[in-house]
């Protein structure tokens, strides 16, 4: 038996031994945020408070409350708090928090808004879905945390903190559902006492779901392939505590999840939008024409956590540590769009096995060490140490099949990327008389970043008879696996012979396809044989005219006329930053029941690499993003109708520096010609942005009778780009330089409405064994997005603008996860993301090669209003 199968085996017997537990030992799953007094527990400030004493907007979530609210997967929470976003790009979980937030999921870049499980920071949010059961709760810190939780928590923090064991209690729960398009989930935890001062918990997760994609391709074997969006999940997770005394805390949580599926979906829907003239929402966005090989998905990640805890009297100390390992692989499901009405399928080229792979291990280390007072303190500081440190390994591989000529592939892999960061911090809040508080702190951090690895172009140029143009190169067909990171060589500055570009072509493919042509085609030059290769005539190869050579030119030995290699350059990244975060602040209390507070914080995110090639003007790379907010609010508690309510509104300005934008740039621009042609891109990250945002948020929670209760949670957001410029390298060249385009200013806003409503389970428990609850949960977005009309020097053409605001990006409501304009860079999504919008992150794409993007960002204008509503109702 191999692991895998051990660890399912181990999985589903848990599952079923929580299953069998008497019912007298069931338990609900752990309930942190909430308990019969309706006090809401938050560790915004590193220590347990009643959330109406946190200046500031943090929402917790308790475990009976995300049942409540039917949120039973990670992106839901987005439902149930006003301002989050969250989305899955290729597997990355992307974390926007009132706006701000980073796409840039790459080595590159870092996140925005910063995950924790557990209070111990998490650097690749992949696979975090993994970890949503057996909750205590979920933490939405909003605004720059950047003084007590550091490294890149600049848009705020998303913290899961998982059930605890239970001393001295023996008990589980079990849950299963089932839904349609056979789809079926269970979760199942169990508490073990371990004598008076120990305890265990073991907790797993399953899920097998289908996300309803179709494929409707009518070409054999395109027509066998599995959909995108079929996935199978599992997970599990192992707690101990020890308590020998009141003052000594010891915990462990080790966990294990793996991924498995057919990857994510996404097809472009421009074509059809131009065929038909309909707008996307009355299309059928889940109809897709699939080729190419069969997507699939692996993400196994693995992680262990250590507390040590213990109370001195006066102060406390703190130690921690954690250690995880992600390991990611995809092959994408490849299409050719989407189906619509009049469309014949038939003549869809099904023989087309262009794709992209994906690969990427992590290995990260985090430590982090705290003293602390205690509440009774009239002081009470925070002192604390942090380092990190991750080892990286990223591969990226695009094949473009069925080309013309000049044959043509995009590979970026990195086997060294390392990161390294280290922060002291202190923080404090003290009181000055009764009613007053002051809150100061301060944290310095540095951070050091490297990477070594190879990225550009394989091209391959074969001439025939007559130095006719050209022969096609097959890469990628049936049964094909590059190597990626299991190359055997990344060395590439002294490549230089075409044998030695030959060899290096080729140790990039682990398995041949069994159609493919490339070794075949350049093996002999490869291994000395002939420098000219051996010609192959094959009909899927010679563009219907090119022969071998036979006459003109004579004498090569059955190669071609000419055999020209390139292969990606060497990619070498140095980066080293440092910088300081601070908060001021001021409570005071009107009564007990009513406090007023105002707040200046900061917040940044790190900086990263941008891709390098041989006489580029490209810069290395970009600097951190900066966060200055202003935050004024007041928490309310009180009576309404002789029954208790809250009351809580915040207001909040921003102001973002060093903010980084995309732009694309011209690579190899060919000034021999008139006007001058560029003949590769590269999307580069620059901090030239600048942005505001205000805003408000109201949160309101009251008792109604019958034991039901009401919860209202609005947010309005305004945004504005005040500064930045970016290039369009699509727009031409005058005196070989590109255009360049202006974002500041706000653009007249065109209106867009989207509404989502969700049901929470409805439980009925037979013959009055128990409370029944009933739920309902509702929300209402209302976003206005601007004309995307550019200020400036240069106005995007009017096709590239109706990429944008026409057909080219569907609502996200419609299901369809990755939505690309008309001209597209790969197959990476195109999502609204607020200001800290990212568009694709790879670059390096030889003309013809890939799709590209209009490359600017936009301002948007949100108002927000999400409510939910849960009623009880006990037997």
């Amino acid at each position: 038996m191999n692991r895998t199968s051990f660890i399912r085996a181990a999985l589903l017997a848990l599952l079923s031994a929580t299953a069998a537990m008497p019912a007298h030992a069931q338990e609900r799953p752990a309930d942190g945020a909430e308990g019969e007094s309706d006090e809401i527990i938050v560790t915004a400030n590193r220590r347990e408070e009643n959330s109406q004493d946190v200046s500031g907007v943090v929402q917790s979530l308790g475990a009976e409350q995300l049942r409540q609210d039917g949120i039973v997967e990670l992106r839901q929470l987005q439902l149930a708090v006003p301002g989050l976003s969250i989305a899955n790009q290729e597997g990355n979980v992307e974390i926007f928090i009132r706006g701000v937030g980073s796409a840039n999921n790459t080595e590159l870049g870092d996140p925005g808004a910063a995950p924790h499980l557990n209070g111990t920071y998490i650097p690749r949010p992949r696979g975090l879905g993994l970890m949503f059961y057996d909750l205590e709760r979920v933490e939405v810190n909003k605004g720059p945390q950047g003084t007590l939780y550091g490294r890149n928590a600049l848009a705020g923090t998303l913290n899961i903190i998982t059930a605890k064991p239970k001393l001295g209690q023996f008990g589980g729960y079990s849950q299963a559902e089932v839904s349609n398009r056979s789809s079926y989930a269970a979760e199942g935890a169990i508490n073990v006492p371990l004598g008076s001062t120990a305890a265990l918990r073991a907790a797993a997760y399953y899920i097998n779901r289908d996300y309803g994609f179709n494929n409707v391709s009518t070409g054999a074997p395109a027509n066998t392939l599995k959909p995108a969006g079929l996935e199978e999940n599992y997970a599990g997770r192992l707690s101990f505590l020890w308590e020998p005394s009141d003052r000594l805390s010891v915990s462990i949580v080790g966990d294990y999840g793996k991924e498995t599926g057919t990857g994510y979906p996404g097809a472009n829907i421009f074509s059809a939008v131009v065929a038909t003239g309909l707008r996307p929402d009355k299309l059928n966005l889940k109809d897709v024409v699939y080729r190419g090989l069969q997507g699939d998905m692996t993400n196994e990640l693995w992680g262990v956590q250590g507390k040590i805890a213990y109370d001195f009297g006066t102060f406390g100390a703190e130690l921690t540590g954690s250690y995880r390992s992600v390991d990611f692989y995809q092959v994408n499901a490849s299409s050719d769009g989407i189906d619509f009405p009049g469309r014949d399928l038939s003549a869809v080229q099904y023989d087309n096995f262009s794709g992209n792979f994906w690969q990427t291990r992590s290995k990260s280390q985090v430590y982090e060490a705290r003293i602390f007072a205690n509440e009774d303190q009239p002081f009470r500081w925070n002192l604390g140490g942090f380092y990190f440190n991750e080892d990286q390994a990223v591969g990226y591989l695009a094949l473009a099949d069925r080309g013309y000529c000049c044959y043509s592939a995009t590979e970026f892999v990195m086997p060294e990327v390392k990161g390294e960061s280290f922060a002291f911090y202190a923080d404090g809040t003290y009181d000055v008389a009764d009613r007053l508080r002051l809150i100061a702190g301060i944290r310095y951090t540095e951070e050091k970043k490297s990477r070594f690895g190879i990225g550009g172009n394989w091209a391959l140029t074969l001439g025939g008879e007559n130095f006719d143009c050209c022969f096609a190169t097959r890469v990628g067909t049936e049964g094909f696996r590059p190597a990626l990171l299991d190359r055997p060589n990344f060395e590439v500055s002294n490549i230089t012979t075409p044998r030695g570009q030959a060899q290096f072509l080729i140790e990039g493919i682990s398995r041949p396809g069994l159609r493919d042509t490339l070794i075949a085609q350049i093996g002999s030059i490869a291994n000395g044989t002939n420098p000219n290769g051996t010609c192959i005539d094959r009909p899927d190869i010679d563009n219907g005219f090119v022969n071998c050579p036979a006459v003109n030119p004579s004498g090569t030995n059955g190669g071609f006329s000419y055999a020209n290699l390139t292969i990606p350059g060497q990619q070498i990244g140095r980066a080293k930053f440092d910088f300081i975060d601070w908060r001021v602040g001021v409570e005071f209390d009107i009564d007990d029941d009513h406090m007023l507070y105002a707040k200046v914080s900061t917040g940044h995110k790190s900086g990263g690499f941008n891709d390098s090639f041989n006489g580029s003007p490209i810069p290395e790379e970009f600097r951190p993003e900066d966060l200055l907010v202003y935050e004024v609010g007041s928490r309310n508690a009180f009576d309404l109708f002789n029954r208790p309510a809250v009351f809580n509104l915040t207001g909040f300005y921003y102001d973002y520096n060093n903010q980084v934008f995309q732009d694309l740039t011209c690579i190899n621009l060919d000034t021999t010609q008139a006007p001058p042609v560029c003949n590769g891109y590269s999307l580069v990250n620059r901090n030239i942005g600048a942005s505001r945002i205000y805003g408000a948020e109201a949160e309101l929670r009251f008792k109604l009778p019958g034991n039901f209760a009401v919860d209202l949670n609005a947010a309005f957001l305004d945004t504005k780009i005040t500064r930045g410029t970016v290039a369009d390298a699509r727009a031409g060249f005058r005196r070989g330089r590109q255009f360049a385009a202006d974002q500041p200013g706000r653009q007249p806003p065109a209106p867009g409405v989207e509404d989502q409503y969700q049901r929470a389970p409805v439980a009925i428990l037979p013959g009055g064994a128990g409370p029944v609850r009933l739920a309902g949960f509702a929300q209402l977005s209302l976003v206005l997005f601007p004309q995307p009309v550019q200020r400036g020097r240069h106005r995007l053409p009017r096709r590239h603008a109706a990429d944008i605001a026409g057909g080219g990006i569907p609502r996200s409501s419609e299901g369809f996860l990755d939505a690309q304009p008309r001209h597209g860079l790969y197959d990476r999504q195109f999502p609204d993301r607020g200001l800290g919008q990212q568009l694709p992150q790879r670059g390096g794409v030889a003309k013809g090669a890939g799709r590209l993007v209009a490359q600017h960002s936009l301002p948007q204008r949100r108002a927000q209003l999400r409510s939910s509503r849960s009623r009880r109702l006990l037997a």
